[in-house]
């Protein structure tokens, strides 16, 4: 019944999406910016208002942190398998997850809702993690030149990160006494960006209908490895550090559903407004969807039996 419930909450919007990008695939371009500038940062707030900041909160941002940290370290370090990924856009997709559009609402849909913490903790840690690495993952040559360079755009990507504007927006209405009003009135606005970006992975899926077949064949060989850590291999390490820490099952599912989400949206967009590779971040993006709408109800299933 749960699982059903997760279904019938996110294939309509995607289902959306895609009829909408049959016919208008540019609409996914014009709703990127917005969505970074403003939908992603009043979500954000509006979800870390109504859940509280505690302990579960940060401790579950580390966790995401230190492994996929972990994980960035260990591909980037070993040539082979930093040869099978490819290319950066690639590296972004094969470890920074949906969990804020997709995996949010994924443990609303399975989890009580005292796993909420856990769940936007992860989804902090982790696009605080790509909105900072990611522009300088994603730099032009010009950008690279310096090393002074490098680290103002850390800084800027940092500073100017969704997540980052969502934590100290939530952190300073919290001060206030206007906090349980101000998360009520943000109830709205955080559905609709989670709609909205359900709805761009759609409107890809829908754009890359159009696409030659062959490309699509490539592109399918080329995504292999990225798809296989990101749906497999994560959640799968996730789970191992969890139980060795001793974590509770509840935040223990909630992170390990978390990993298991497909490629981050982000990665779409940082791929878009850096002009790169676009079509490979698109097709990673819809295509890891796609097998997570089996593959997220497998882990469910195995966190269900085991835990």
């Amino acid at each position: 019944m749960l699982i059903l419930k997760l279904f019938y909450e996110l294939l309509p919007l995607l289902s959306l999406g895609y009829l909408i990008g049959r016919y208008k695939p540019e609409f996914s371009s014009q709703i990127a910016k917005p969505l970074i500038n403003y939908g992603v940062p009043i979500s954000l707030m509006g979800l870390l208002i109504k859940s509280g900041l505690d302990w579960l909160l940060f401790q579950a941002l580390v966790m995401a942190l230190f492994l996929i940290g972990l994980l960035i370290v260990v591909i980037i370090g070993i040539p082979q398998i930093r040869g099978r990924i490819g290319n950066n856009t690639l590296l972004l997709g094969s470890l920074f997850g949906n969990s804020g559009y997709f995996g949010i609402p994924v443990s609303l849909a399975l989890l009580p809702t005292e796993s909420l913490n856990s769940s936007i903790g992860y989804d902090l840690g982790a696009t605080l993690l790509v909105w900072s690495l990611g522009p300088i993952l994603l730099a032009t040559s010009s950008q690279k030149t310096k090393k002074k360079a490098n680290c103002r755009i850390f800084i800027n990507a940092l500073t100017s990160s969704p997540a980052s504007k969502g934590l100290f927006g939530a952190m300073f209405v919290q001060l206030t006494p206007w906090n349980t009003q101000i998360a009520s009135f943000l109830t709205i606005p955080s559905e609709i960006v989670i709609a909205l970006a359900l709805m761009v992975v759609g409107i890809r899926l829908g754009a890359l209908y159009q696409a030659d077949k062959a490309i699509k064949r490539d592109y399918r060989l080329l995504l292999q490895p990225s798809m296989l850590i990101k749906l497999i291999i994560l959640p799968s390490l996730m789970l191992i550090l969890a139980k060795a820490l001793n974590l509770s099952d509840l935040m223990c599912n909630a992170l390990v559903l978390q990993a298991a989400t497909p490629t981050a949206i982000s990665v779409l967009l940082l791929a878009e407004a850096h002009g790169q590779e676009q079509e490979i971040a698109a097709s990673l993006v819809t295509c890891s969807t796609l097998i997570s709408l089996i593959t997220v109800p497998c882990w469910f299933l195995v966190l269900e039996y085991f835990i």
